[in-house]
């Protein structure tokens, strides 16, 4: 037997539905509009561009570990960078278009490694390649190779923006959301922070086209020693003229700076 409705209710319950379709759609069109960007985040979002550099600027200093890569220009050079640095030395490995070394640093004993090339036509490049060379303290070279692995000079060199600031865009460097502070409208760098947890610089892209760097593992801790004697050559007060370069290494320029 079929059911009959009185068409009245029929008219009735219709329009009961489209009423409530439309209250959906009202709801929907409210209150599910954009996502709050600062849901979830540390807040550091909601402060001014000044407040945010400063917020970054104290948790990086506050730190006592990172994890240092990308590209640094600097006197007209070009170094890729990938180091592990805390506060009492660390370690990693620079590439320039001349050369590729690795550094480590332990305390104040600095020491470079690289293959036989990177040496040259110097009389001991046999010996030094492939092994961890002690830097001597009163070679030219050695406070410039020291840059590379000091924690508190690379981040004060590398973290500068020039210019009037002004918050950017939320976005994503890898997995982690960020908010961005820009100077003289980018013109001046560009330093992206984290929006979880503790507010650490991230990406600094660097005025002036000087390169971009990312900054992660945030006080992670990781052992750094020397290396074993039979890896390492101490080759006395100076490091032998290399390839293509003046004295020691010849790095040529402080990457936290320029």
């Amino acid at each position: 037997m079929t059911a009959c409705f009185p068409l009245a209710r029929l008219r009735r319950a219709a329009g009961v539905g489209a009423l409530c379709v439309g209250l959906a759609v009202a709801a929907t069109g409210c209150g599910g509009g954009e996502e709050d960007p600062d849901k979830g985040t540390n807040g550091v979002g909601k402060l001014s561009a000044d407040q945010i550099e400063d917020k970054a600027r104290d948790a990086a200093t506050a730190a006592d570990s990172v994890r240092l890569s990308g590209t640094v220009v600097s006197g007209g050079k070009t170094f890729t960078l990938d180091m592990r640095l805390k506060s009492d030395g660390g370690s990693g490995e620079v590439r320039s278009q001349e050369n590729t070394f690795q550094l480590l640093r332990v305390g104040e004993e600095l020491f470079l490694k690289a293959n036989a090339a990177f040496w040259g036509q110097s009389e001991a490049a046999g010996k030094l390649g492939d092994k961890f060379v002690k830097v001597p303290e009163g070679d030219p070279s050695y406070k410039q190779l020291r840059g590379f692995t000091d924690m508190d000079v690379l981040l004060d060199g590398l973290l500068g923006l020039d210019g009037k600031l002004a918050k950017g865009a939320y976005a994503k460097v890898g997995h982690t959301r960020t908010i961005s502070v820009t100077a003289d409208k980018g013109a001046g760098g560009k330093l992206a922070v984290s929006l979880e947890g503790t507010p650490y610089p991230v990406r600094m892209e660097r005025a002036g086209g000087a390169g971009t760097v990312e900054l992660a593992d945030w006080g992670t801790t990781f052992q750094i020693e020397a290396p074993p004697e039979d890896q390492t050559v101490d080759y006395g007060s100076q490091l032998p003229t290399t390839k293509g370069t003046g004295s020691g290494s010849g790095s040529g320029s402080d990457p936290s700076q320029g």
